[in-house]
């Protein structure tokens, strides 16, 4: 019996039943190799991205030692799931034609072939994603932190001016393909006027610059989409229903974690998305199966690129063979887990269980972070964050942002990973059903199954 199939005799396995994967921080959590792993333990079929878009960057490495980072197809691709984009998905399609290609290479038959796409779905175009950097970089100094994908630009302009939005259908729909993508790039010249003749003399802005004066931009995109125009790809609210009605599983991968929630994270630092489980409860309407809600988390926290970050401890460097400095999103930074953080998290998006990964880096005495220095307004006892009891309070998220960059975190030890998972379920009020020790699905047990002795003395690894 391979590890993999030891590690499924798990929780029971039900008729139908249904995973959701959150990140609880601000994303790199582990959720890749958390949805490969339950893709394989629990023989799910269908993997469904909600939310989120192509700014995705879900690592998997399989046994034999392929390694893909997923980003618009399901982290489970590699263990024979489908991949199913819901309505609220963004798509970038010419990143996907990309990806397709790449995990075709290594060994996935057909990736397209496996993929249906809502086709109420927003799509990315070359301009929202000039936008997006264009903006970026005359935020200078105060960058908000971004991908650099074009995701935000396309929301935000699907919910200012819906008219010149464009679907996943309407890349079926050849004939007014042309005038609309036309629309998008005189709307997206409009709005930087102002910003265009500052941005010609930054570094990194000419290539963008470029793509917005380029009239004949939109007919070479539309000759790049070819080869998937030709595949029949559009799946709506029917598939993801057949999808549900199917026996056995299906994994809703969440995308980036549940601080950087366009609501609940703290402005202006957040994404264009509902990170939170509450995004994928509509979907789940009149679902019967079994539905787990799974917060993922690592043994220490991080964050990729701008934003608040309490624990940040330049001294803390654990290898990260899958992340870094480079592109668009800044740097990589690391310190000792949050738990006043972890509290708020549970609190916006409650889970069933959570997922605890790299814990082959828990060595001795380990730190945490259970409390900040002082109890003041929105921090109550210095252990929990305020909650807004509005949703879409943009103004209470920039006070905690606030807050965040003045707190003065209290660090503390805990001896070994034994002791930080009890310390996790005592502080968090939520069991600790898997732990991960290393970024293969072999390297993971569920909580009833330990870890092997070997894996926990391990070289430190990604998730």
């Amino acid at each position: 019996m391979s590890a993999v199939e030891e590690a499924a005799r798990g929780p029971e396995r039900r008729e139908r039943e249904a995973w959701v994967v959150i990140d609880l921080g601000f994303g790199d959590a582990g959720k890749g190799s958390c949805v490969d792993f339950l893709c394989r333990a629990r023989g799910a079929h269908t993997v469904v991205r909600w939310h989120g878009g192509a700014q995705a960057g879900h690592n998997v490495v399989t046994a034999d030692g392929r390694h893909h980072t997923f980003s618009q197809l399901g982290a489970g691709s590699f263990a024979g799931a489908e991949t199913l984009l819901a309505g609220d998905f963004v798509l970038h399609p010419t990143a996907l034609l990309a990806e397709a290609a790449a995990l075709e290479a290594k060994g996935v038959a057909d990736p397209l072939g496996r993929v249906r796409v809502d086709g109420a779905a927003r799509v990315i175009t070359p301009w929202h994603q000039a936008s997006n950097r264009l903006r970026e970089l005359a935020r200078g100094a105060g960058a908000h932190g971004t991908c650099g994908v074009g995701f935000g630009e396309t929301v935000r302009l699907s919910l200012e001016a819906p008219e010149l939005t464009i679907r996943a259908r309407d890349l079926w729909r050849p004939a007014a393909l042309p005038r609309r993508l036309a629309e998008v790039r005189e709307r997206v010249r409009d709005e930087l006027a102002e910003l265009l003749p500052a941005l010609r003399s930054v570094e990194g802005a000419a290539e963008e610059l470029a793509l917005l004066e380029d009239g004949a931009s939109g007919e070479r995109w539309i000759e790049a989409l070819a080869p998937l125009l030709s595949r029949e790809l559009l799946g709506g609210g029917e598939a993801l229903e057949a999808a549900l009605a199917r026996p056995g599983a299906v994994v809703f991968e969440g995308a980036q974690g549940v601080l950087l929630d366009e609501w609940r994270g703290f402005h202006p630092h957040t994404t264009w998305s509902t990170c939170t489980s509450h995004g994928v409860q509509p979907l789940l309407a009149g679902y019967g199966g079994e539905v787990t809600r799974l917060g993922v988390l690592r043994s220490y926290a991080t964050r990729h690129g701008a934003g608040p970050f309490p624990t940040h401890d330049p001294a803390m460097a654990h290898a990260e063979p899958h992340n870094g400095a480079a592109g668009w999103q800044g740097a990589f930074r690391q310190g000792p887990l949050d738990l006043v953080l972890l509290r708020y998290a549970l609190a916006v998006s409650p889970v069933d269980a959570l997922a605890l990964t790299h814990v082959d880096r828990v060595r001795g005495p380990w730190p945490i972070v259970r409390r900040y220095a002082e109890s003041r307004a929105l921090l109550e006892g210095g252990v929990r964050l305020a909650v807004s009891p509005e949703l879409e309070d943009l103004a209470f998220q920039t006070r905690l942002r606030a807050l965040l960059d003045e707190a003065r975190p209290e660090r503390e030890t805990v001896e070994g990973a034994e002791a930080l998972v009890a310390t996790l379920e005592a502080e968090l009020e939520a069991p600790v059903r898997l732990l991960s020790a290393g970024p293969t699905a072999d390297a993971k047990r569920w909580r009833d199954a330990p870890l092997v002795e070997s894996a926990l003395r391990a070289p430190p690894s990604s998730p």
